[in-house]
């Protein structure tokens, strides 16, 4: 039978689904639409339905919306397959098919037939097929006088009982996910792609105009899309890629709009956010902001400066680390702005103040401590949380640590007295493959000199109770120059120090051969970071947080029983979510206001030659000077660039499209405004902007900079 404390749960969950909610904040499960949202979307100005939206019984907007790749959102556009998604989503597949011959980050790229479409391996597309509310299921059996490794194992035995079925494949995806920290659980049943091509994408001075300078930056003149397509086996099912497929026929797809958007208008956001803490404690805001997010800025700010200096003098590095730096440049930016909006917000003392409201509550309704007990555990998590920081940046998000570690499993296999040689030798091909791709954008100078910055770095670890890795240790009283002739001599010794070494040794490769990759510097610089993380920070840190996981259940469910009457929306976890607000301007700082879009114009006001980020292809410069616009010109005669609104969005909402009333395409997600990089964790209506690429201006780019009508004849678009 189901116990009376999951009926009591189960209660107060669906109670609240039912009641009013914020419109402008959150991120909500499309399949309560109807129950919740519908009403006042409508009343927002949504002119279409929750079924509309989505539907298991029919076709519906949920059928065209992609989780690309695992980390961003794409939309279809048209019957056979043909995707839209952000450039920098499609940044990595780019750069991989980018060369000094063939320079497709810096030129473009537009397939003119099918068959020039490129194939990106491990590159997938995502569909979700249904939702279903399995809480009951999951929870069947659980007493609260369980302990909670008993209530886990249960919990994950009926998740397994949900997820087993008899179609299970890489082409056929059933996972369930907890939601207010495992108050809910939702299935969701998805099918996955494994062959997508890139079709086209504008050259980075319009697909990424304004680099990293511009990121989380409003105003905005990027142009960031590209488009890629969807192949499926003859009957239309996912399949690997194969010559022999054809393009996906979607059940769904997004229509056009060319009509643009007015102030207050309403919008829709349908995507898949990544993570969001929204109602983390105040002690888990304040380890965020004062001891992790210093650390992380410092050292990132560094790689940044170190790959800059490599890549404005080398053409060849800018392709070899222009993603990368992309990368660490993204973290770095959004942690100064999340920084400064918790400040601005006053976010750590407003949650104290509803703490302490909370604990007078609490005495009375059972859950009495337990802010104490959340203080005190995440005071007792918080020198972890950092060594983990220092371990992930200087080790992990370390190329040549985290490759060379890789090779791990070649020691582990070849201490076995016993061998499964089936399994050996793919492991041997697996990684003699992984070489060729990792050398291609591996420079020994610049991987040297970030090195010496990780461990200048985590030499510096200021909590004295957990040490640091045993091979750098030493290195505590030396100084600058010592410490770089240690990692030259470490690569001079390394058969990790260019490609041509390591594969040499992998020709005739026998299992006795592996004493060389443990006896290698660079290997066990690698071993030495790993084995610390393990032995040292991993299980306090994974003990901390799950003890701290169950207060957080109790939190979460103490917060749904004060809030009766409120839908409390879920944190995001990378599952489709919606969200929805209007096309609005903002204040960022007294005497300033920021309009709600950009346009061409802004983009030749930028213009400067001396600068990588913001030059200006020639053929753009002409058709701005010839307003040669067509028909994706705004009804002012402008070329509309980008535009902003109050949709709450996240990492993962990249490459989402952004909805008109009428459910139709008007543009795709791509950032937010610098202001309001802090609504992971706290959400402020007067600040938080989305950052949309206007649709005119990616198909004026298709159309008049690319030539590539093809494209435009083959999408529906609405004049």
């Amino acid at each position: 039978m189901y116990s009376k404390f999951n009926k009591a749960v189960l209660l107060i969950i669906t109670a609240i689904l039912s009641l009013t909610l914020n419109a402008k904040e959150g991120m909500y499960l499309p399949m309560l639409l109807k129950k919740i949202n519908a009403s006042d979307m409508q009343a927002m100005g949504m002119r279409i339905t929750a079924e509309e939206i989505y539907s298991v019984n029919q076709a519906s907007l949920k059928d065209a919306i992609v989780h690309f790749g695992g980390g961003c959102t794409a939309e279809l556009v048209s019957e056979k397959g043909l995707l839209l998604t952000n450039h920098h989503c499609g940044y990595r597949s780019i750069q991989k098919h980018s060369t000094l011959e063939h320079d497709y980050l810096t030129d473009g790229f537009w397939a003119k037939t099918l068959e020039e479409e490129l194939p990106n391996d491990g590159l997938t597309a995502t569909i979700l097929q249904r939702m279903e509310d399995v809480t009951e299921q999951v929870l069947a059996g659980v007493k609260p006088e369980m302990d909670e490794k008993e209530r886990q194992e249960l919990i994950n035995k009926n998740i397994e009982k949900l997820t087993q079925k008899d179609d299970d494949s890489k082409f056929h995806l059933v996972e369930i996910r907890a939601f207010y920290y495992g108050n809910q659980y939702i299935l969701m049943e998805s099918i996955v792609f494994h062959d997508v091509r890139l079709v086209g994408t504008p050259p980075s001075n319009i697909g990424k105009f304004g680099g990293d300078t511009d990121n989380w930056m409003w105003p905005r003149h990027t142009g960031d899309f590209s488009v890629f397509r969807i192949y499926a086996d003859k009957d239309n099912n996912p399949a690997d890629y194969s010559k022999e497929n054809i393009p996906y026929k979607p059940k769904k797809h997004l229509k056009i709009s060319l009509q643009g958007y007015q102030p207050n208008d309403f919008t829709m956001v349908f995507g898949y956010p990544g993570t969001t803490q929204e109602y983390l404690p105040s002690a888990a805001i304040r380890t965020i902001v004062e001891t992790v997010n210093p650390f992380k800025i410092d050292l990132r700010r560094q790689k940044l400066d170190i790959m800059a200096e490599f890549m404005n003098n080398d053409p060849k590095i800018r392709i070899q680390y222009s993603a990368k730096y992309a990368g660490v440049a993204n973290g770095w930016k959004k942690w100064i702005g999340e920084n400064r909006g918790i400040k601005r917000l006053n976010t750590i003392n407003n949650k104290q103040l509803e703490e302490k409201e909370f604990s007078l509550w609490a005495k009375d309704h059972g859950y009495d401590n337990l802010i104490q007990e959340l203080n005190t555990l995440y005071e007792q998590l918080r020198p972890y949380e950092l060594s983990a920081s220092y371990f992930f940046e200087t080790g992990y998000y370390q190329d040549i640590i985290r490759f060379a570690y890789s090779f791990q499993a070649l020691e582990r296999y070849s201490n076995q007295k016993e061998i499964n040689q089936e399994k050996y030798n793919a492991l041997v091909e697996g990684l003699k493959g992984s070489i060729k791709g990792f050398y291609k954008d591996f420079n020994l100078e610049v991987e040297k000199t970030l090195l010496e910055a990780g461990i200048t770095a985590y030499l510096q670890f200021p909590e004295t109770t957990i040490p640091i890795p045993t091979t750098i240790a030493p290195l505590k009283s030396k100084s600058p120059e010592e410490i770089k002739k240690y990692i030259d001599k470490l690569f001079s010794k390394s058969i990790f120090a260019d490609e041509a070494k390591l594969a040499s040794f992998f020709e005739n490769y026998s299992s006795s051969k592996f004493k060389k990759i443990q006896k290698d510097p660079v290997y066990q610089l690698a071993l030495s970071y790993y084995k610390n993380y393990f032995d040292h920070i991993m299980n306090p840190l994974l003990n901390y947080q799950s003890q701290i996981d169950v207060l957080m259940r109790k939190y979460m469910q103490a917060q749904i029983e004060i809030n009766a009457g409120q839908y409390l929306f879920p944190d995001a976890n990378s599952t489709l979510r919606v969200s929805y607000g209007k096309v609005e301007n903002y204040e960022p700082r007294d005497g300033v206001i920021y309009n709600h879009f950009t346009t061409l114009d802004g983009i030749i006001e930028k213009e400067n030659p001396d600068i990588y980020d913001y030059v200006v292809e020639e053929k753009l410069k002409e058709l701005h000077k010839s307003k040669d616009y067509g028909r994706y010109a705004d009804a002012d005669g402008t070329m509309h660039t980008c535009f902003i609104a109050s949709n709450h969005t996240s990492g993962g909402n990249s490459g989402s499209p952004v909805l008109n009333a009428e459910g139709h395409l008007i543009g795709l997600n791509f950032d937010r405004n610098w202001e309001g990089t802090m609504s992971d964790l706290d959400y402020d209506p007067n600040q938080c902007r989305n950052i949309t690429v206007d649709i005119r201006y990616c198909l004026f780019i298709i159309d008049k900079f690319a030539g590539a009508q093809h494209l435009i004849e083959e999408m529906e678009i609405l004049d």
